[in-house]
């Protein structure tokens, strides 16, 4: 999880793109205006996307940065979300423009100049892209940072794109066939659309709290792993992302006798095991149960005074029982 430094170093990681960015797009319209390639247009269009979501991304890094308020009592983490939809929707406006003025110059062509400087263009810019994406997307995922995630992965699929166009008009360079050249914008037309679906998807999962299973299989595993011998049962298991924090909330079953201490300190050890794979950007809620004499078929705790039935098996908890609002008995597992 973030602290405040790799939020600083995420803004600053965001900065260099969007100057790169708005270097590109004079580079791409550039190309376009020396060629007429409408092909080469879908790229100069995307990156005004590109320099667009930028400065969305940049803005929403410094709303999230800002600690919780009486406003914000879970923080402003959940703007990165925003950012990500906002980015996701412009590309799929660009997507949308490219598709008609590719149906426009399919239908009614126009000369192409100077294709070879075109290709030379692009296919630079093409390169600086997946380096910056590549740059940003390792970035995201060190910070844990969806806004600047999703910023690299639009930027590398923008360079594979910038690719196959450049695929595209070499075989019209060779072939001297015009047409080929809308094809290929209609082509990665649909190629930019799709992508910005995906972000968009992602973002609006963000923003619904929508379960990340992968992350939730990975904890599931990491606490069965650290079990120990007091969590008699655990349940009602749950994980909202806001930005880059998590918070959990779970019912955490432990032998009745305890005193508030010694509960306090068995929490305090689920969250440290959570904490420490998973980032210190955590908040836990953890209701204690005291544990009921069914719970003793399920209790490995040795030597308990006050089990009243024999131990038979211990509990793994999984993706699909771990999550249940009750407590676990034999006969529910």
């Amino acid at each position: 999880m973030r602290s405040n430094n790799d939020t600083y170093q995420s803004f600053k990681v965001q900065q260099w793109i969007t100057v790169v960015g708005a270097l590109l797009m004079v580079v791409k319209f550039v190309a376009y205006y020396l060629t007429n390639s409408v092909a080469i247009l879908t790229d100069a269009l995307e990156s005004i996307v590109n320099v667009t979501a930028g400065v969305v991304s940049l803005y929403s890094l410094y709303i999230a940065s800002k600690p919780r308020d009486t406003n914000h009592p879970y923080g402003h983490g959940k703007a990165e979300f925003l950012s990500a939809g906002v980015e996701g929707t412009l590309i799929i406006i660009a997507g949308l423009m490219i598709l008609v003025e590719a149906i426009r110059k399919l239908l009614h062509p126009v000369p192409l100049h100077q294709i070879n400087t075109g290709i030379l263009l692009i296919a630079i810019s093409g390169a600086v892209n997946y380096i910056a994406g590549l740059v940003a997307e390792n970035t995201g995922k060190k910070y844990k940072s969806i806004a600047i995630t999703a910023t690299g992965k639009h930027l590398k699929s923008d360079a594979y794109s910038t690719l196959g166009l450049i695929i595209g008009l070499l075989v019209l360079t060779f072939s001297k066939i015009t047409w080929i050249d809308s094809v290929v914008a209609l082509i990665f037309g649909v190629i930019i659309i799709v992508t910005g679906f995906n972000i968009t998807r992602k973002s609006v999962a963000g923003i619904m709290d929508e379960a990340d299973e992968s992350l939730l299989k990975e904890m599931v595993t990491v606490i069965n792993a650290h079990r120990r011998e007091n969590w008699v049962d655990l349940h009602n298991f749950r994980i909202i992302q806001y930005g880059n924090t998590l918070h959990v909330d779970c019912h955490l079953t432990l032998p009745w006798y305890l005193n508030v201490d010694e509960a306090h300190h068995e929490v305090e050890a689920l969250g440290n095991i959570i904490a420490a794979e998973f980032g210190d950007s955590l908040e836990l809620f953890t209701h204690t149960d005291g544990c009921q004499p069914y719970s003793c078929r399920l209790c490995t705790v040795s030597g308990c005074e006050h089990r009243q039935q024999k131990f038979e098996r211990q509990l793994t908890w999984t993706m699909s029982n771990i999550f249940e609002n009750k407590k676990h008995t034999l006969e529910t597992v």
